[in-house]
């Protein structure tokens, strides 16, 4: 809206929408009563063209006068460019808000873009819903235009159902009162604050609370014009079935608030935001409890035929399940997870061998059971409760839910070791199994979530400081394509996806407050270094930056780098350096590596950084002193595997080259 009304030099003071699920409204606050004036140059031929030599104008330029309604003298002549050209002025006076807000507000309506739109009857037009009425003010005048056969109007309607009947809208600054005034509470903010009191009222006299979901509340809030809530009950018989699946039915399905008590533990209650007045509650209540009774028991018939055949029972069942057609069977996803499962505990946690197989080996039996079918949200959820019932350990069971986490960038980690590495062999396989077949992320489109999965395999690596490197996962998931299903993909998947990861890696450190520089010189170590050991290098990057030698350190680590070629060198041969100033460098150098190295080995990385500064006076020394590019060819090539020697233990840290 605000960019057609600048489009049309309208002038506002604000602008504010409003929605409910009957209406669409834009309220303008301050609009103009006429168009700012506007004055435009309109560039015509070029001098020489317009005028002979000496000076009368030619065709061209009457002709150009002519097109704009002026004579020869109102013109002038501009540079445009490296050349001159005649041009005009052209002031056009701003016109009635009231003539132009027809075009301006249809532009508006049809600037509307929805994820799914709808043609009806013979209509030309696509809109989310059918459009059946436009009141359009501007103060007191109605603003006159035609949609598709519908002419606007100062009329407009209330509820639906409490009234129905059109009823006229004097001035725009009563709109909001009358519609209250025939059941409408327009502004959405307001109506949450009344949907958050009136569920806060009926229960306000008991221990218990609904269940905090900002979501559902902002769906029920689009879903009503004139919000009353409504307590109801159900059967206490079905608070045996598992928590999550009786909140999915009552949420998802319903559009229901779940209730629990002050220990947090579930109700028999839940509560109905219906679109109506208070006086029909008890409507309303029996009409929502016959419904919740009916899914209800829909969800228990699933759940007791699920509990009659164990998820070990079902894991065969698998091979009957595509998981993608170029990519086999769930059975056989499920044996490249155990396989990299496997992998994974024994580089990490081998004491958890057995149970990180077993929940592998069970993660994915449990989509095949009804209730998974029936509500897709609950999978590994429900695979947690069967796993309990058959009696399975309980990190077994726990990892089943949480190899789904993190469900997006900064949600919830696995909280528990198995978990943890079972959601990594699940991710990893993913992204190596479709990066093999070429499905990989292109600008915005990723299909299978590679992205989302990247972001978590980063993430529970940084949380659970696991001493594996990104090259090891990726190379082991992409041995297991082969292994297990037959595919082969080689180096240059694994080259790609790394380069894939390599682009979350830098995301994630750079949103955990690292600087953009140090992140990209630790950025090439990322895949050959577990993730642990790339944050203890931005810490010790951090904290050696704030010291005062930093910058002296920096560029004469930088003098290095520009002078080494890119290419490998030949070993430095100690008899070949003549100069007091090298074979001071390389002492220097020796002695410095000899004491970092133990030093860098455990962890210590600015402890390493600070001993290796020790080399900022012996390299300006030498490259004073010394003629790197000496004629002798021998000794060119020595001095720079020097400086490539003291480059690549440097480079062990980070690359220096990156900062600033």
């Amino acid at each position: 809206a605000a960019r057609v009304f600048e489009e049309y030099r309208l002038d506002y003071r604000n602008i504010n929408a409003f929605a409910t699920p009957r209406r669409l409204s834009l309220i303008a606050e301050g609009v103009s009563v006429t168009q700012r004036d506007m004055a435009k140059e309109v560039f015509g031929p070029s001098r020489k063209a317009a005028f002979d030599e000496q000076g009368s104008p030619t065709k061209a330029a009457t002709g150009f006068a002519g097109s704009l309604g002026l004579e020869v003298k109102d013109l002038i002549v501009k540079m445009k460019g490296k050349a001159e050209y005649v041009a005009a002025v052209i002031e056009e006076k701003g016109q009635p808000a009231i003539k132009v807000l027809p075009d301006a507000l249809q532009k508006i309506i049809f600037s509307l873009h929805f994820p799914k739109s709808m043609r009806w009857g013979n209509s030309a037009i696509t809109f989310a819903r059918p459009i059946h009425w436009i009141l359009a003010l501007f103060g007191t005048e109605t603003v006159v235009f035609e949609i598709d056969g519908i002419k606007s109007s100062n009329l407009t309607k209330g509820h639906r159902f409490l009234s129905p009947a059109f009823f006229q809208v004097k001035e725009i600054s009563f709109y909001m009162n009358l519609l209250e005034n025939n059941f409408v509470i327009l502004d959405h903010d307001k109506r949450k604050i009344a949907i958050r009191k009136g569920i806060a009222d009926l229960l306000a006299k008991s221990e218990k609370h609904p269940v905090a979901d900002e979501a559902l509340l902002d769906t029920v809030n689009f879903l009503v014009e004139y919000p009353s809530p409504v307590l109801c009950s159900f059967s206490s018989d079905y608070l045996a079935l598992p928590r999550e699946l009786l909140v999915t039915v009552m949420k998802d399905h319903q559009k229901y608030f779940a209730v629990q008590d002050a220990a947090g533990n579930l109700t028999n209650n839940f509560i109905v935001i219906s679109n109506s007045k208070p006086e029909n509650a008890e409507t309303i209540r029996v009409g929502a409890e016959r419904v919740i009774k009916a899914r209800f028991d829909d969800a228990k018939f699933y759940y007791r035929e699920d509990t009659g055949k164990s998820l070990a029972d079902r894991v065969e069942d698998l091979r009957q399940v595509t998981f993608h057609d170029k990519l086999g069977s769930l059975f056989e996803k499920t044996e490249r997870v155990v396989s990299l499962a496997g992998f994974l505990s024994q580089k990490s946690a081998p004491s958890l061998h057995d149970k990180v197989l077993r929940a592998a080996r069970l993660s994915k039996a449990d989509l095949i059971t009804g209730v998974v079918r029936e509500f897709a949200e609950l999978q590994g959820i429900m695979g947690k409760y069967y796993a309990r019932h058959f009696r399975e350990d309980e990190a077994v069971a726990a990892a089943i839910e949480e190899q789904y986490l993190p469900q997006h960038f900064g949600g919830r980690l696995p909280s528990t070791e198995t978990g943890s590495l079972l959601s990594l062999a699940d991710k990893t396989d993913t992204i190596a199994s479709f990066f093999a077949i070429g499905s990989v992320p292109t600008g915005s489109e990723d299909p299978f979530a590679l992205r989302r999965q990247a972001m978590g395999v980063i993430s529970i690596l940084l949380d659970r400081q696991y001493p594996v490197t990104l090259n090891e996962i990726f190379t082991a998931a992409v041995e297991n394509l082969l292994d297990v299903s037959g595919i082969r993909a080689g180096t240059d998947t694994i080259k790609t996806v790394l380069s894939f990861m390599d682009q979350r890696t830098a995301f994630i450190l750079s949103s955990l407050g690292h600087e953009a520089d140090s992140v990209e010189s630790v950025i090439p170590l990322s895949s050959v270094v577990p993730l642990t050991g790339i944050t203890a290098r931005l810490d010790a990057l951090r904290q050696i930056r704030a010291e005062d030698y930093f910058p002296g350190f920096l560029l004469s680590v930088k003098r290095v780098n520009n002078i080494i070629p890119k290419r490998v060198l030949p070993s430095l041969r100690t008899e070949l350096l003549a100069l007091d100033a090298e074979k001071e460098l390389y002492a220097a150098f020796t002695d410095l590596k000899k004491n970092s190295d133990p030093l860098f080995n455990e962890g210590n990385f600015l402890e390493t950084l600070r001993t290796l500064s020790g080399l900022v006076a012996p390299v300006n020394a030498f490259f004073d002193k010394v003629m790197v590019m000496d004629k002798d060819e021998d000794i060119k090539m020595n001095r720079l595997s020097l400086l490539k020697e003291i480059w690549d233990t440097l480079s062990r840290l980070a690359d220096f080259s990156k900062l600033s």
